[in-house]
């Protein structure tokens, strides 16, 4: 997506409910006129950008932009990153496209922002998991692509998840639900950690 959005969702558990919002910006590309600009990126995380804005790589965003946030709030700011990578393309991820998202995770660092990334189309990645999803565990070649992205960006193995998309399935499937409520359910547990600190300082 060209443009700072919000879908809202609702998780609960008993007596306890979790609302809490996607941002979706497009992506990060090698020349400066596509994708999103890695200054506008962070000045999101600060909670300068107002919803609907359209990135523009060629053009950011000025404090006398109509768009531009003044005093965020809270709710304004990041309170996780999440980097989305298909499995398929960390091998060819260009040296350009790895420094920009290292520039933005060093960035999210600085101002306490927890970062985790999500491994997308596992199962056009990998025939093993392809074959059933329930491998994906247990793919040496996952491992790797995982491990690979720990090495390029920095985020731990742990704070990466691999999940497989919904695109031709016509009902629910328990194990790829699975995948996708875990890394929701760390997203969770990481933003209510970032919102206590800062409660608490």
């Amino acid at each position: 997506m060209a443009d700072h959005s919000h879908d809202c969702f609702y998780v609960t558990r008993p007596e306890m409910f979790y609302p809490f919002v996607f941002t979706d910006i497009m992506g990060l590309q090698k020349n400066t006129e596509g994708g999103a600009g890695v200054g506008d990126i962070k000045l999101a995380m600060k909670g300068h950008v107002k919803d609907g804005y359209k990135f523009r790589g060629e053009c950011p965003l000025s404090e006398d932009d109509r768009d531009y946030n003044e005093g965020p709030t809270l709710n304004d700011k990041v309170h996780v990153l999440v980097c989305v990578i298909c499995a398929s393309t960390v091998n060819i991820l260009s040296d350009e496209i790895i420094r920009k998202m290292r520039d933005v995770r060093l960035a999210a660092s600085d101002m306490g922002i927890p970062q985790m990334a999500i491994l997308t189309h596992i199962d056009e990645a990998c025939p093993e998991v392809k074959a059933d999803i329930r491998n994906v565990y247990k793919s040496s070649y996952l491992k790797e692509q995982m491990e690979k992205v720990t090495v390029s960006l920095g985020i731990p193995l742990y704070c990466i998840f691999p999940v497989k998309n919904y695109h031709s399935e016509i009902h629910i499937d328990d194990n790829i639900d699975t995948l996708i409520l875990s890394a929701l359910k760390q997203m969770i547990y990481f933003g209510e950690d970032f919102v206590n600190n800062l409660k608490t300082c």
